[in-house]
């Protein structure tokens, strides 16, 4: 193998930061993706004392929450639910929790997310200040590595982020600034100022850049910039400058912030004078300082306003107070210190908290706590809540008269995940993000229980924003403390001890969890093994599907196992025989009922079972009911069974079914017709094809359906809802010859308040007109709207309202694939657009005949809204050559929508009428499918092949079947893709739900069997679908036993041992250190030590889903961590007979005074004849110096990694013998076999290839890497019958070597040769190395990828590509940097560059490509992704094709 493609298969789910802001909408304006429902509504609805305040407009806005995992940026927009019965279907809001403060549930909706090309370092939001009547929004900073900035903000134009500036101080004209130094222990820290005047960046601990924002100090130039403008404008930066802080006279600068309540921007600093050690504590302990200086940006100056010396040599972090106190808390890992310009107080955290000289005695917090690695966030102006590292939630209050803090208070709250970022959203939540466990957002409430601080609280709560007053009044009203009964500590919060301080007392805060983000990370290790659903008689992809895998995730109490599984397979209940089935579908049946009101509808429809199942054959049609069990019915219903059904589905809000067939369409009350109707094409046109058109595609949206007939005509089917009939009626859309109708659909807009009505220029009209049509029937409103798509071929797509059949909206060339839809504004008259058309596309389908034949067209076309009140519709189609279009809408309103139009001039004057009822504020964005492979469809399209569904297994989305089927489900308004591989082609589509299969599912394979199932009980929003089995402690390594389908894994618990216990252990047989031991005194000896107790623990997988079964567990002896954990084939010398054993080796960890020791353990993993309940039973054990850090069998003998030493042993049936060593260097980290070839990776020195000689008995070193390398993981990478070997280090780099000692360069076979070098951008601690798969254009044998597990959650994939695909994706790779505007302005190639962090390196070949960067191909309009390839000297089949292969090949799971 010399080529290689890296993909990330799973994107990266540890949150590292999160901020709240206003990005999607400004403070004072209604958040442009909500429903405006819930003021009007809640005051009827609340309680009665409750009067709604007269105000404009709804409440004040929720900010935006931002999340930045390793390199994906997220924009949430926080959705509230105040009536239970208005609670969408699926939403993670879905929780039992109890109300409070009037807020039944809330949850998370993706507005936005990308991939960035690097890592963030920090992030901060830069507000425009608290002016009132502003309309400007935030901006989002973000820093990267070495030193760049950029600025992004929300463009409602693309319904995206674009990047308002950048800024770069790298390279070699900004070399001086590193002051000679090469490595930093992090990368660049951005904060932002309060009143948004200035952002600063703190680049290598030396240097500050100041962020000057444009109209800093006032905003009024910005406001009326916005307001003229009719949008609203995001703050920008206006220009940059440097600060030297060595100047300053600063040096080791730990952090800096900006605080508030002064006229200029104020910058505290902390930073330490004269750096100490843990050696010099007893004399240099209080070294640090903060010191604030005024800045001015005109002047350029920065005078030193106050500081504050001897602070603790831990202080690590500054927070602001934020007004009306000020000032600063500075934290430290055992004090807590306030200061500002006046007064200055600390808290004493515990026993380590050291006082300056000379001053009086520091307070001290009633409990011991340790405040290292902690994050806080202020819920309210003189509480701050903090998150320790243990994850306990602690709440500091600031005790002050008028601006004078006289004391601080902590006291306990609750216990949480252990977070690594924390974020208050608004008035009533936060965020806890956290790269150890979920993420969670909850809901906090501040009741009051004493009256004598009601009003200090108010006066807290009550901002400057009106929406306040309400929930102010509600959440004094707030009496339950009681969270939400979620089972996992990771997702809930539970009471540790009341709040016992004084001035607490008058606060309790309650809290509730409304929401997580499910993390899998950090992936310290992963097996593959068999799922609980497998199907043993599987042959190739589908037999991908039978496996599983399995990490070690979290840590501590947010420890767990996670099965990941990159495909679906449902679970079967039953199948049967079925060949030549053409279609599927379930259809309900109701008897005459009146109208019911619409929640009472909801929840009758979400419970409703399906009456029939009708099943299209060949010739012949059958119907089954759905009852306790499927029964045929053919020959006892009015239904069309002579021939094949085309579809079917309900009409009148279930009342009747309809049937549609070849000629003609059928209208049922459950199995008695009431009316049928025969297909005629009129006359009008000429009659020749008349008695040979018939029925090609179908859809049917209540009370309409539409027939595309087979000769290129549409007839529509009206039906009245009051006589239950239907009526026959040939739409006003001209069939064109010159341009044929490709596909059409109907679109359902449904909803009191239908979606698409508010993307209309006179959206304000139809709003009122809803209002008095409430009073009527209330079917009407529940009905909603009904659109008619149609796509020609030409590529021209048309919206039209039903039943009128007026245009509302056009697209030229919709099949291009453009990144945003428009609407072109032209008048509805198709011989003038079609000349348009005909000149803008020359070129482009000129382009098109040359690669293909036959001229793509769309086959399929789809549009439609899912999730509840706050959805927005998706539109899907299919072209020709397999590719998939998913397109989001939008709603803009633009500044003057009609002077942006082509050719407006006419459109106005002649169409000035007409123009008022389009949607001109209607815009799609492109929508990036991953996962997603392509299927050639060809251009008969054999059916529909997108299947849409509301609830199966509480999910909803859409089923795409073909030769690849996929799932699209939408979770947050986002679209998760997951592929189901198991049965191969699908041909056929239905939910199901009826009482013995819950809300499942049907579908037709090619093989001709029909498969009644139900989905996984697994968590979908995911990039695979996830299980978390909870653990309560950190797993560390996971091994498979196939033969028994068990797991044994090494998982440690932290303990509380007394002194007197630990002690002992860490000592030596030396009576020296016994003296020192018997020196501790008699307080010291009671106080207790957190340790960690390691066991291995046996697991069973369960077959029903549930929790897993622990079969046995091996406990280990004190102060023994289990380290490395196997399952070993081992030859028996005396017997000659191969026997299986669970290896395991463990450390002896007791300190640095005593010499290193190490145990292996053999155990016999099988279950006892006479004691069924005993599995393990252990067979050897012994000790050896030395810690045991890896293990491995080679050829029937087992390899022992023995601190710095590799002993290969031989096993008799009693003991293991030591016959060959090697000595390594340092520390071995990873140990790797194929055949007689050992690979194996050293903490400091790289890796190291050996060879066994089992004539000679020895190993052999064959070559090694030179260079100094921190390894992580190592693996070979096997490419036919080339070996590579692939190691990843603590730069977050791969390499790969080879070996190859006739080379000149290998020093006669002495060094091994670097063939790819690759920046990953996370630490990979695992590879797995697993068989690719076949694919049409490669077939050779013998071919694997790795996977590789990472510290962020992500999971990647390295590929081996032969030389000709290598060669053809490099060169696309390099045109796509240029090609294609990348977020935040970063540059892929630098960020996939090698990164020595200061390291002597030699760039290696570039032997890899970067998938990441290859899949925006796809997202091309088809004209550039014809001329790049036309340019790079291919075909856009051939770059699609490679792409689709490596998708294929990598379907492991």
């Amino acid at each position: 193998m010399s080529y290689a493609a890296f993909k990330m298969v799973h994107g990266p789910t540890g949150v590292q930061h999160c901020a709240a802001g206003y990005i999607t909408h400004s403070l004072t304006e209604n958040p442009p993706l909500a429903s405006e429902e819930d003021i009007d509504m809640e005051g009827m609805e609340g309680e009665g004392e409750w009067v709604p305040p007269k105000r404009k407009g709804p409440k004040a806005p929720i900010p935006n929450l931002v999340v930045v995992k390793a390199n994906v940026l997220e924009v949430y927009i926080v959705r509230v639910q105040e009536d239970d019965k208005r609670m969408p279907l699926t939403t993670e809001a879905s929780n039992k929790a109890a109300t409070m403060a009037g807020i039944s549930g809330a949850w998370l909706e993706v507005v936005c997310h990308y991939r960035l090309h690097g890592n963030v370092e920090s992030m901060a939001i830069l507000s425009p200040g608290h002016d009132d009547g502003r309309r400007k929004r935030d901006a989002i900073i973000l820093s990267f590595r070495d030193a760049k900035i950029s600025v992004m903000e929300f463009d409602d134009s693309i319904h995206g982020l674009r990047t308002s500036s950048m800024h770069y101080f790298e390279g070699p004209e900004w070399q001086y600034l590193k002051r000679g130094r090469e490595k930093f222990a992090r990368g660049p820290l951005v904060q932002a100022e309060p009143q948004g005047r200035c952002g600063g960046v703190l680049l290598y601990d030396s240097q500050m850049i100041i962020l000057k924002a444009a109209q800093a100090g006032y905003g009024l130039v910005g406001d009326d910039e916005g307001s003229g403008s009719g949008g609203t404008v995001s703050v920008h930066i206006e220009s940059s400058y440097i600060v030297s802080l060595r100047d300053l006279d600063m040096k080791h600068v730990k952090d800096f912030t900006f605080i508030h309540g002064y006229i200029e921007p104020v910058m505290v600093i902390l930073h330490e004078r004269e750096p100490t050690w843990a050696g010099r504590l007893a004399w240099k302990h209080h070294t640090c300082m903060i010191s604030a200086h005024s800045i001015s940006m005109t002047l350029k100056q920065h005078p030193l306003i106050w500081s504050a010396p001897n602070l603790p040599h831990d202080a690590y972090r500054l927070l602001a107070v934020p007004s009306p106190i000020g000032g600063v808390i500075v934290m430290c890992a055992n004090s807590l210190h306030y200061h500002s310009q006046s007064v200055s107080c600390a808290l004493a955290l515990n026993d380590f908290a050291m006082t300056t000289e000379g001053s009086s005695e520091t307070p001290r917090c009633n409990f011991d706590v340790e405040l290292d690695a902690a994050h806080a966030t202020w819920i309210s102006s003189d509480v701050a809540l903090f998150s320790t590292k243990t994850g306990t939630l602690l709440l500091l209050s600031l005790v002050y008269d008028g601006r004078a803090v006289q004391k601080l208070e902590l006291s306990k709250s609750k216990a949480s995940v252990l977070a690594s970022c924390i974020s208050t959203v608004g008035d009533a939540f936060f965020f806890l993000g956290s790269r150890l466990g979920d993420s969670l957002l909850v809901q906090f409430n501040c009741g009051m229980t004493s009256s004598s601080s009601s009003s200090r609280l108010s006066k807290a709560e009550v901002g400057d924003n009106d929406g306040e007053a309400p929930l102010a009044k509600r959440l004094r009203r707030a009496s339950s403390d009681i969270s939400q009964d979620v089972v996992g500590e990771e997702l809930s919060l539970y009471n540790l001890t009341p709040n016992n301080s004084d001035s607490l007392q008058q606060k309790a805060f309650s809290f509730a969890v409304r929401d997580s983000l499910v993390n899998i990370g950090p992936l310290k290790d992963f097996a593959s093994g068999l799922r609980s659903n497998a199907d043993v008689n599987a042959v190739g992809v589908a037999k991908q599907s039978n496996h599983e895998l399995v990490c070690c995730s979290g840590h501590g109490k947010n420890g767990s196992l996670c099965i990941l599984q990159q495909s679906i397979r449902p679970e079967l209940i039953t199948e049967v025989e079925l060949p030549g089935c053409k279609g599927i579908w379930t259809v309900y049946h109701k008897g005459s009922r009146s109208h019911s009101s619409d929640s009472s509808r909801v929840n009758s429809d979400e419970d409703e079972f399906h009456a029939y199942l009708i099943i299209s054959l060949e010739s012949r049609t059958m119907v089954l009911e759905t009852a306790d069990m499927l029964g045929e019915v053919t020959e006892s219903v009015d239904y069309y069974v002579d021939g094949c059904t085309i579809a079917a589905g309900n009409l009148f809000g279930r009342r009747r079914v309809v049937q549609v067939y070849a000629r003609g369409v059928r209208i049922l009350d459950g199995a008695y017709m009431t009316q049928e109707l025969c297909i005629e094409v009129p006359n009008a046109e000429t009659s020749s094809t008349s008695d040979s058109a018939a029925v090609s595609t179908v859809s049917i949206a209540d009370p309409y359906v539409l027939l595309k007939m087979s000769d290129g005509s549409i007839q529509l089917i009206v039906g009245d809802p009051s006589a239950c009939t239907v009526s026959m009626k040939s739409p006003p859309i001209s069939k064109s010859s010159a341009d044929p109708i490709a596909a059409c659909s109907l679109y359902h807009d449904r909803g009191p308040e239908p979606w698409l009505r508010k993307t209309s220029t006179d959206a304000w009209l139809s709003t009122g007109t809803a209002d008095d049509l409430e009073g009527t029937d209330g079917s009407t409103l529940d009905q909603g709207d009904i659109y008619c798509i149609v796509c020609r071929e030409s590529g021209r797509l048309d919206l039209f309202d039903v039943p009128n059949f007026r245009c509302v909206y056009s697209i030229d060339k919709f099949m291009s694939g453009k990144s945003i839809l428009v609407d072109t504004y032209l008048p509805d008259v198709y011989s003038d657009t079609q000349g348009t058309v005909k000149e803008q596309s020359e070129a482009s389908s000129e382009e098109i005949k040359k690669e293909a034949g036959n001229k793509m067209k769309v086959v399929e076309i789809c549009m439609q809204k899912w999730s509840g009140q706050f959805g927005r519709p998706f539109l899907f189609a299919i072209l020709t050559d397999g590719t998939m279009l998913c397109y989001h809408a939008y709603l803009f309103e633009g500044q003057d929508n009609s002077g942006k139009a082509e050719g407006t001039s006419t459109a106005e004057n002649a169409t000035n009428s007409i123009s008022t009822s389009r949607l001109r504020n209607l815009r799609f964005v492109r929508v990036f499918l991953e996962s997603m492979t392509r299927d050639e469809v060809g251009t008969e399209a054999s059916g529909q092949r997108i299947v849409n569904f509301r609830n199966i297994g509480g999910y909803q989305g859409a089923f795409l079947t073909g030769t690849r089927p996929a799932w699209l489900m939408v979770c947050r308004e986002r679209l998760r893709v997951h592929p189901q591989l198991c049965h191969g082609h699908i041909v056929a589509f239905t939910p199901l739900h009826n009482i013995n299969c819950n809300h499942g599912l049907i579908y037709v394979t090619a093989q001709g069997f029909l498969k009644i199932c139900q989905l996984p009980s697994l968590n979908y929003d995911n990039y695979w679908p996830v299980k978390k089995i909870p653990l309560r402690g950190t797993p560390h390594q996971i091994t498979y036993f196939p033969d028994n389908n068990l797991y044994a894994l090494i998982i440690s618990f932290p303990v509380s041992r007394p002194v007197s216990q630990v002690l002992p252990s860490l000592v030596d047989q030396d009576s020296n250190h016994q003296t020192e031991v018997d020196g501790v005194g008699s307080e010291d000896v009671e106080k207790s030590f957190i340790v960690d107790d390691f066991e291995v623990r046996i697991l069973e997988p369960s077959k029903s889903g549930g929790l897993w079964e622990a079969k046995a567990s091996i406990k280990m002896q004190t102060s023994e961590n289990a380290i490395t954990v196997r399952m070993v084939t081992l030859l028996n010398t005396t017997t000659k007979e191969n026997e299986t054993f669970l290896a395991i080796g463990t450390a002896y960890v007791q300190g640095e005074d005593v010499a290193g020791r190490g145990r292996i353990i053999l155990a016999s993993v099988r279950q006892d004849p006479k004691n069924p309940d005993s599995w393990v039973t252990e067979v050897y054990s012994r000790e050896l110096k030395g810690a045991i850090s890896a293990l491995a069998a080679l050829q029937g003998n087992l390899l022992i990694a023995s601190g710095a030493k590799i002993i290969l042993h031989q096993w008799n049936g009693e003991e293991l013998n030591g016959f060959s060593f090697y000595d390594a260097p340092h520390y071995v980290v990873s140990l790797n076999i194929v055949k007689t070839f050992i690979l194996f990776g050293d903490v400091h020195k790289s890796i190291y290839f050996l060879n066994w000689k089992e004539e000679g008995t020895a190993l052999i070193l064959l070559a090694k890497d030179f260079g100094l390398l921190d390894c992580y993981a190592t693996e070979f990478l096997i490419d036919t019958t080339t070996l590579s070997l692939v190691v990843s280090d603590d730069q977050k780099n791969i390499q790969i070597f080879y070996y190859a000692p006739k080379s000149m360069e290998s020093w006669k076979g002495q060094k091994l040769l670097p063939r790819a070098e690759f920046h990953v951008g996370a630490h990979v601690t695992k590879f797995l190395r697993l068989q690719m798969l076949p694919t049409s254009l490669s077939d050779r044998p013998n071919r694997y990828a790795l996977l590789c597990g990472t510290l962020d959650g992500s999971i990647g994939c390295i590929a081996p590509l032969d030389e000709l695909t290598f060669r053809r994706l490099q060169t696309l790779q390099r045109k796509l940097v240029d090609a294609v505007p990348h977020v935040g302005g970063l540059n892929p190639r630098a960020f996939r560059q090698f990164r020595a962090n200061g390291k002597a390196h030699r760039p290696g070949p570039d032997n890899i490509v970067d998938s990441e960067l290859l899949c925006y191909y796809e997202m091309l309009p088809l004209e550039e992704q014809l001329e790049i390839a036309n340019q790079i000297g291919t075909t856009r089949g051939q770059i699609l094709n490679n792409l689709n292969d490596l998708s294929i090949g990598t379907s492991f799971l």
